[in-house]
């Protein structure tokens, strides 16, 4: 099937240069599909693969001029998308946002980057490079002449053919200095303060049980707080606490290697567990403590399973083993599940008090809330103004939406037959 272009409402009768490159790369591909790579000298395959790079870059350049020009003629309107993005995303199975990424990144390319946009047709930067470009001065002020811009653009330009993308990178975080020198402290002070703000809003850790012992996890971190989490697991998973000093002196090496991922991973685990909980901030009433619930019998034996009042389960043995080191008390149950002992770690009398609370009401009693122990507040059953006392078997855990409507006057509160209780509002 033979294309032809228009140009104002005219056949041409010729295809495009481009679509007949397309077309001829295509086919040269097709020729050396079924080529053998191991056959090549290696002299060749070194050759091939610097020149490939090169040529990667340039079709990632054409494919940005095409894309860019794509989009300022609404190619995917003719199937109804959103967008060209949208377009691109479903026609070549990227994800939404990479589809995106592109757009923009050729929409930059082919209008204030020429610069880059003639450095990547060249294969003097590659793909990675030039988004590192366009990055780092899209980043400077909004105060930067046109003429500051392109030349941190040429300067950053000529470092790439030194220098890596992540190397790129840092270099690109300071290219104010080229353009001005004398305020270049002052102004990597104010990224870097921004920087801060930005990071502390975007932090976040999130955990999943996995179901099957192990816990997954996503978190983002300022760059200080991975600092020093990495400088705490490192000396944790470091081989120097496992060798002896003859054999560090021989394997020094060896020993400055970042650690393994699952060594990293043991290193975390330790950490928490060696962390003191007095250290803690104090929540409802007690420090970050594990309660691991369990009778006599499985404390002394060590088989069996203890259940947690986060709802999870451990061994016996591994709730014994960490008793004395992770501020785990061990609540354990006679008949008709009455505390009996809740350890040593009795500091405050109000602290084993809690516990014992928590681990009786695992969290607010009141009808259909679901907050933990450590948010929840003591209630006393009979007001401390009207004579009652303090004591386990007169109070409960509410949290602090709930405990405030207990001393609302505007608001009932009835107790169920399961021990938990409902408010309603009066009429």
């Amino acid at each position: 099937m033979s294309l032809t272009t228009t140009s104002g409402g005219s056949s041409t009768g010729r295809r495009h240069p481009i679509a007949r490159l397309v077309t001829g790369l295509g086919e040269a591909l097709d020729r050396v599909a079924q080529t053998p790579a191991w056959s090549m000298t290696p002299q060749e395959q070194r050759t091939a693969l610097v020149e490939l790079a090169v040529l990667e870059a340039r079709l990632v350049e054409l494919r940005m001029r095409v894309l860019a020009a794509g989009d300022g003629a609404a190619i995917g309107t003719v199937s109804g998308a959103s967008s060209t993005g949208a377009w691109v995303a479903h026609t070549t199975r990227v994800t939404r946002p990479a589809a995106q990424a592109e757009v923009r990144l050729a929409a930059a390319l082919n209008g204030p980057f020429e610069a880059t946009r003639v450095a990547l047709a060249a294969g003097g930067v590659n793909a990675e490079q030039a988004r590192v470009v366009v990055q780092a001065v899209e980043a400077l002020p909004v105060t930067t002449a046109e003429g500051e811009r392109r030349r941190a653009e040429l300067h950053l330009i000529a470092a790439a053919q030194e220098h890596d993308a992540k190397e790129l990178r840092v270099l690109g975080r300071r290219v104010f200095e080229v353009i001005d020198p004398d305020a270049a402290e002052a102004e990597e002070g104010r990224r870097l303060a921004a920087e801060e703000r930005d990071a502390a809003r975007r932090t976040y850790l999130k955990l999943f049980d996995s179901g099957d012992g192990t816990v997954v996890g996503r978190f983002r971190l300022s760059v200080l707080h991975a600092a020093m989490l990495t400088k705490m697991l490192h000396a944790i998973a470091s081989p120097k606490r496992t060798r002896g000093a003859d054999e560090d002196q021989r394997s020094g090496a060896a020993a400055a290697r970042p650690a393994h991922p699952d060594r990293m991973g043991a290193a975390f685990g330790e950490l928490i567990e060696r962390f003191p909980a007095d250290r803690l901030p104090r929540a409802g009433g007690i420090s970050a403590t594990v309660v691991a619930t369990t009778t006599v019998e499985r404390l002394v034996s060590g088989i069996g399973a203890v259940g947690l009042d986060t709802g999870h389960q451990i061994s016996a043995g591994q709730a014994r083993r960490l008793a004395c080191e992770a501020g785990i008390i061990p609540a354990v149950l006679g008949g008709a599940s009455q505390v009996l002992d809740l350890g040593r770690r009795r500091r405050f009398h109000t602290e084993p008090q809690r516990v014992a609370m928590g681990v009786r009401d695992g969290g607010c009693t009141a009808e259909g809330c679901d907050r933990p122990p450590g948010w929840c507040h003591a209630h006393h059953e009979t007001p401390w103004s009207q004579g009652g006392g303090t004591s386990i078997e007169k109070g409960r855990l509410l949290c602090s939406w709930h405990h405030t409507r207990a001393h609302d006057p505007a608001y009932d509160m009835t107790r169920l037959s399961d021990g938990r209780v409902r408010f309603h509002r009066r009429t």
